[in-house]
Formats: structure tokens, C-alpha cells, sequence
């Protein structure tokens, strides 16, 4: 299959025995509309072209020694919400909500010179975190982690320290965590887990790719090590699934497939479209939203450079840390430990707590996470695998604190993609008009289809992009629109810059509604994520069910 055949297909402003257009430009959001008519799409779903099965890993979610995301998030004991173990019962029960099937851990920078024996055993003590500036506990390390994933269901995902670690510090964290017999299962026997942890998903590395990490490799250095790496790791368990960190580009990823490929079933990209390390920028909704179509982009590109390796279809893309915005870490990450009283560093580890603006996410945060999750799905053959940075605090959908928590816009819309989508995706195409800001634009209306098996049962996401107008949207089944009310989830807040927070953590919520068709047409509210469930008839003749 051509990789160009399940994407959505967009024309602008062609629609027929109609001639209008609008167009937006912000700040002033100016809008020529011909006869008041509102911006409108179509959706035309393919029902005859067969779905295909997509990975639900791709609703994953990542967790770093960063801030509060492990100490003070998911982990605090002495907490009067934390269990006997020290997990907040709160955030455990909210993350449950989002079935999230992956977690990758515990890095990120951090793990580029993080070395695991320090955070097992009984006999712990700090270390230096170089890459962030602060001191470790190490109260919670690697059992810690495989227990939390125990208690929530997700499936461990640990990425290894190829910065100032070894290869055979790589392969004995294998054997620690997998192995029956050996030194380092005695070990994990010896701390009390007598069975193996069974950690099947590993990463070779971070961002080792990059002058900003501890232990940064060319491209010639680079993939040497992980076919090394990678040779000790399937020795000390040859079922183990093995992805590497990557630049996506052709530089990057065909030397390294080339030398280490056939030990690899995932490569590592990363992304941040808003790049706010040094500056806690708060740009926005349109600003923001621009971003929507840049995942696809990136996708489509780096499916390219598979396809030119020879192992699409072998390896698949592990999108293993992504976000709208980028972490706001100024000063940071480092390479060599710091002096933790330099007035210096601690007024940049402060500037952290600018992560934790409430005001920052907004329906944007939602709809961008919509739209890539959708670009996730309409590349399903090729992602295997996409990890939200981070899943709690920071920029996590998730924001804890020490009475409680706040479900941020994209928790939502993680939760609806999560609980409401069947398991395989549809074909579909999209005309809609442009929605524009400054230089850029993006069509107005995003969308995905997925059905379950039997190839009945729809639910189709809907996305509205426009800051203030509805958008006149047409749902066809192949030749079939849609007519009649139809049960839905509507996430809108009551403005584009809508966000939850401590004192109203309910003003951005799903809610339900029936979304009713005349002609095939609805009306979508501004700024929202629609997902509408629609039963096909057994000869798909006649009228729709809702």
C-alpha cells in the first residue's frame, strides 16, 4: 500500500453550486462571507474500502525526573491521597480514565546519566541529576516504576542510558528486570520481586542525537553503539521488542538502519511544535493551532525515508515524546553537577513552576492532540507507538497538585479518543475551506473514522478549528449522508482560550448531545472535537441508524 493512500484527501473552496470563500486573519479574525453562509466541509466516509487495525499504544504517555512529574505527581508518599505504597490514589483512578496502554520511563535528558542500580534496593542513596540540576532520591526507581505500571495497566517501557552509561549496564537492567537466573536476578530477588518484571519494550537512548545531552553521539558513533547495544540487550533476553533514538531525517535514520536495523521493530522520534525551553511564551489560540497539520508532516516525511531504507513495514515510528509545547526549562539540561546553592540555578529550576499555568491550556491544546491523534490513525501501518510528554504535570494532560488534581482540555480529548473510538480505522476525504493566521493556515476541519470489526458500528471524530464560528459540516457514508439525530461527545469550552483550573476544573468538559443531520449536514460548534456514533444498516440501503 502506497503511503499516500489513506490520507485524508483536502480541497479548498469547492463546493457545489455554491461559490464562496472565508477567509481569517487574526488579530482582527476579518471574515468574507457570501451571504452569511457559514464555513463549511464535507466528510465522505469510504465504507467499502477496508479498515485497517491500528495500535492503541499510540494513546501512550511518557514520564521523566523532571519537576513534579514522578516526585509530587504519581509518587508522594506521606501524602494523605497516596496509598501505602505512595501512589496518589487521585491521579492513579484520573490516568485509569485514559486506558493508557504504554508509559516510557524515566527519560528523557534525565536518563542520559541516570545509572538504575542507584534507584533498587534497600541500601539507597541520593545522586546527582547533571541533566536538570537537583538531587535524585532515588526512592522511586525501576520496581517502583513496574509496580505503578502493574497498578494501572500499563505496559513498561524503559529507556536505557546511552549517555555516560555502558552497554553492559544496558544488558545487566535486562537482566535485572527479565531474567530467572543470573547475578542481577539474584539481585531483584534479593530486593523481593522474586518472579521477573517482564519489561518486553526497550529504548536505546534518549536524545543522544542532540550537543544538549549528556553523552552526545554522531550519526558515526551512534549507530554502532546500538547495534552493540543491542546485541547484549537480546542476549540477556531474546524476546525483548528494541527501538533507538533517531533524528527523522535521511542523514540520521538510513546509517543507523542500515548498520543496526535488524535488531530494531521501532525507531525514536520526538517533537515539540511550540519550542518554549528558554521562554514560557503563552501564544495564542490561532497561533497555536497552525501547528494542527505539522504532525502529518512529519509522519508522511519520515515514512519517506522508511520506505527508502527498506524496512517499512518492519519497523515501525515510535513517536515517544510529543506535545503542543515544549517544557519550559531555561538554563537546562546540563552536563556536569551543579552547585545547588548557586542563587543563579535556583532561580532557573523556580522558572519551572511556569509549566503549571493553568491559563496555558486551552482548547488549542485539545484540538492539536485531536489532530494527532488523527494523524496517528491515518497512519496507523507505520505508528506503532506515540507517548504524550509527559502524561502528568509539566505539559501533561494530568496537572497534580497537593490537594488534588485538574483534567487539563487535552486530558479530555485523550479520554474521548481513549473510551469512544472503535478499534480500526475507516477511509475517508475532506473538503473544507481554510482557516488562516498571518502566512499560515490549515483546513478548517479535521477528521478520522473508526468502525469495529463487524464493520457496523462508527465513531466519527470531528474537528472544528475556528476560534468563534460554527462550521456547516456534511457526513456522507460513501453515497449515503447522514439524517437524523445521532448520539455524540461534544468537548467546547465557552471560549477558544478556555482552560480548567484549581478554582473551575469543570468549565472545558465533554458533554453529551445528539447531533442532528438534515441533508447530511450539522452544525459543529466553535473550537471543539465532535465524536459521533453512527450504526450501519446490513445492506447500507436506506436511512442511517442512529
Amino acid at each position: 500500500m502506497k503511503a499516500n493512500e489513506w490520507n485524508t484527501s483536502i480541497s479548498v473552496g469547492a463546493f457545489a453550486m455554491a461559490a464562496w470563500s472565508i477567509v481569517v486573519s487574526c488579530p482582527a479574525l476579518a471574515k468574507a462571507e457570501v451571504a452569511g453562509v457559514p464555513p463549511q466541509a464535507v466528510v465522505t466516509v469510504d465504507t467499502d474500502t477496508p479498515s485497517k487495525p491500528y495500535s492503541p499504544m499510540i494513546f501512550g504517555g511518557f514520564l521523566e525526573h523532571f519537576h513534579t512529574q514522578v516526585y509530587g505527581g504519581v509518587f508522594d508518599p506521606g501524602s494523605p491521597l497516596a496509598d501505602k505504597n505512595g501512589f496518589r490514589r487521585d491521579v492513579v483512578a484520573a490516568l485509569q480514565e485514559l486506558k493508557v496502554p504504554i508509559v516510557r520511563w524515566p527519560g528523557g535528558c534525565y536518563v542520559s546519566g541516570y545509572h538504575w542500580e542507584a534507584g533498587v534496593g534497600k541500601k539507597r542513596r541520593p545522586t546527582d541529576d547533571m541533566a536538570w540540576g537537583v538531587v535524585e532520591p532515588n526512592t522511586f526507581g525501576t520496581d517502583e516504576y513496574v509496580e505503578l505500571c502493574r497498578l494501572l495497566g500499563w505496559q513498561p517501557y524503559i529507556c536505557n542510558n546511552a549517555g555516560n552509561g555502558t552497554i553492559q549496564e544496558m544488558r545487566n537492567w535486562v537482566e535485572y528486570c527479565n531474567a530467572s537466573k543470573g547475578p542481577y536476578a539474584q539481585m531483584r530477588k534479593d530486593n523481593g520481586y522474586d518472579k521477573p518484571r517482564n519489561v518486553k519494550l526497550w529504548s536505546i537512548g534518549n536524545e543522544n542525537w542532540g550537543q544538549h545531552e549528556i553523552g552526545y553521539k554522531p550519526i558515526e558513533q551512534w549507530a554502532p553503539l546500538v547495534l552493540a547495544a543491542a546485541k547484549e540487550m537480546k542476549a540477556a533476553d531474546p524476546h525483548i521488542q528494541l527501538t533507538a533514538a533517531a533524528l527523522p531525517t535521511r542523514a540520521w535514520t538510513l546509517p543507523l538502519l542500515k548498520m543496526a536495523g535488524p535488531y530494531l521493530d521501532y525507531i525514536s522520534i520526538h517533537s515539540y511544535w511550540l519550542p518554549l525551553w528558554g521562554s514560557n511564551d503563552m501564544p495564542d489560540y490561532m497561533t497555536c493551532i497552525m501547528h494542527s497539520e505539522s504532525p502529518e508532516q512529519l509522519i508522511t516525511d519520515y515514512i519517506g525515508v522508511l520506505e527508502e531504507s527498506g524496512y517499512r513495514g518492519r519497523i515501525k515510528i515510535a513517536f515517544d515524546e510529543w506535545n503542543l509545547r515544549g517544557w519550559h526549562h531555561p538554563g537546562f539540561p546540563r552536563k556536569t553537577v551543579q552547585d545547588y546553592g548557586d542563587p543563579e540555578v535556583i532561580k532557573l529550576i523556580a522558572a519551572r513552576e511556569q509549566n503549571l499555568l493553568a491559563s496555558q491550556y486551552t482548547m488549542a491544546d485539545a484540538l492539536f492532540s485531536a489532530s494527532f491523534f488523527n494523524a496517528c490513525l491515518r497512519h496507523a501501518e507505520d505508528v506503532g507507538m506515540a507517548n504524550i510528554a509527559p502524561i502528568v504535570n509539566t505539559r501533561g494532560p494530568l496537572y497534580v497538585h497537593p490537594k488534588g488534581i485538574v483534567k487539563r482540555t487535552h486530558f479530555h480529548a485523550m479520554a474521548l479518543y481513549a473510551n469512544e473510538l472503535e478499534g480500526r480505522v475507516g477511509k475517508l476525504a475532506i473538503k473544507a475551506d481554510k482557516l488562516a493566521h498571518g502566512e499560515r493556515s490549515v483546513p478548517l476541519v479535521d477528521a478520522i473514522a473508526t468502525v469495529n470489526e463487524s464493520g457496523r458500528n462508527w465513531a466519527i471524530a470531528l474537528v472544528n478549528r475556528h476560534p468563534e464560528n460554527e462550521v456547516a459540516c456534511t457526513v456522507k457514508m460513501k453515497d449515503l449522508p447522514l439524517e437524523g439525530s445521532y448520539a455524540a461527545l461534544v468537548l467546547a469550552g465557552d471560549a477558544p482560550e478556555a482552560f480548567n483550573d484549581i478554582e473551575h476544573p469543570q468549565r472545558v468538559v465533554p458533554k453529551q448531545a445528539k447531533l442532528t443531520f438534515t441533508k447530511g449536514v450539522a452544525t459543529l460548534p466553535p473550537h471543539s472535537l465532535t465524536i459521533v456514533k453512527v450504526l450501519l444498516p446490513r445492506s447500507h440501503q436506506g436511512r442511517l441508524l442512529p
